[in-house]
C-alpha cells in the first residue's frame, strides 16, 4: 500500500472543455491520465488528487468525471482547486458521494485524512500573484481564510492522528518565483512541516522539481509536469 499524488487532472466528460490551450502535451489528456494512473497505482493504494479536479459548474455535471475518477485503482482524497466551481460544502459534497455510489472518493477540507499510516492535510492556497486573481476578490482575506484552513487542517491531524507524519498539499504552491505566502510558511513551520506537495502551474517544464524555502521542500505535482502519472509521495 503506498500514497500517490496529482493536481490539476481538469476532467471534462460534460463540458468538453480543451485543455491544449496550455500546449501540445494537453493532447488526449483525459486518455493518458487513465493509462498512467492504472499501470502506476493499485487498488490498495491511495492517490490525493490536489486540486482543479473537474471543470463541472455543479455536482450534476461533475458526475461523469467523479464517476471516472472513482472508477480508477485505489482511493482517492480529493482537494478543492480555483476550479472545482461545483464542490459544495462539506455535507453536499460527501452526501452527493455517498448517494452516488462514489465510495472510493474521500474529500480534505478543513480536517485531515488517514491514509497508508499518514495524515493528509492541506488546503487549497490562492494566487501567487494579485494580477491574475480573480476580479473582485479580497485577496488579504482569501489568503488569510485559507491559512486559517491548513491551520485548522493540521489542528485536526495533530489531534486525531498524533502518531502519524502529516503530508501536506496545496493547490497553488505556497511559494513561487518572488512570491512568498509568509502566512503559510509560518504555519507550516510552526507545525514542523518540512515538506509540501503542489499543483496548478502549467507549461514550466524546466523548473525544478523540488524547490525549499526556509528548509521546507517543495514538489510541483501539477499532471501535466508529471506527464499524467501520479507520483509516490516521498521527496
Amino acid at each position: 500500500m503506498a500514497l500517490y499524488a496529482i493536481a490539476d487532472t481538469h476532467l471534462s466528460q460534460s463540458s468538453g472543455k480543451p485543455m491544449t490551450v496550455f500546449g501540445p502535451k494537453w493532447n488526449n489528456w483525459t486518455e493518458k491520465l487513465c493509462s498512467n494512473w492504472r499501470a502506476a497505482v493499485s487498488e490498495a493504494d491511495t492517490v490525493v488528487v490536489a486540486g482543479d479536479i473537474s471543470w463541472a459548474m455543479t455536482f450534476q455535471e461533475a458526475e461523469a468525471d467523479l464517476r471516472l475518477l472513482d472508477s480508477l485503482p485505489g482511493t482517492k482524497i480529493i482537494m478543492k482547486g480555483n476550479h472545482d466551481f461545483w464542490w459544495g460544502t462539506v455535507k453536499k459534497t460527501e452526501d452527493f458521494l455517498r448517494e452516488n455510489g462514489l465510495g472510493s472518493i474521500k474529500i480534505q477540507y478543513n480536517n485531515s485524512v488517514m491514509a497508508e499510516n499518514k495524515a493528509v492535510c492541506g488546503c487549497r492556497g490562492w494566487y501567487t500573484d494579485r494580477k491574475t486573481a480573480p476580479e473582485n476578490t479580497d485577496y488579504e482575506k482569501i489568503m488569510s481564510r485559507e491559512e486559517a484552513r491548513l491551520e485548522r487542517s493540521l489542528m485536526h491531524a495533530q489531534e486525531n492522528y498524533p502518531e502519524l507524519e502529516k503530508k501536506v498539499f496545496f493547490h497553488f504552491p505556497p511559494v513561487f518565483g518572488d512570491f512568498v505566502g509568509e502566512k503559510f510558511v509560518n504555519v507550516l513551520l510552526r507545525y514542523g512541516i518540512s515538506e509540501i506537495y503542489y499543483g496548478h502551474i502549467h507549461g514550466k517544464y524546466n523548473i525544478p522539481s523540488v524547490t525549499e524555502y526556509k528548509g521546507i521542500k517543495m514538489r510541483i505535482i501539477s499532471s501535466d509536469y508529471l506527464d499524467f502519472t501520479p507520483i509516490p509521495v516521498e521527496i
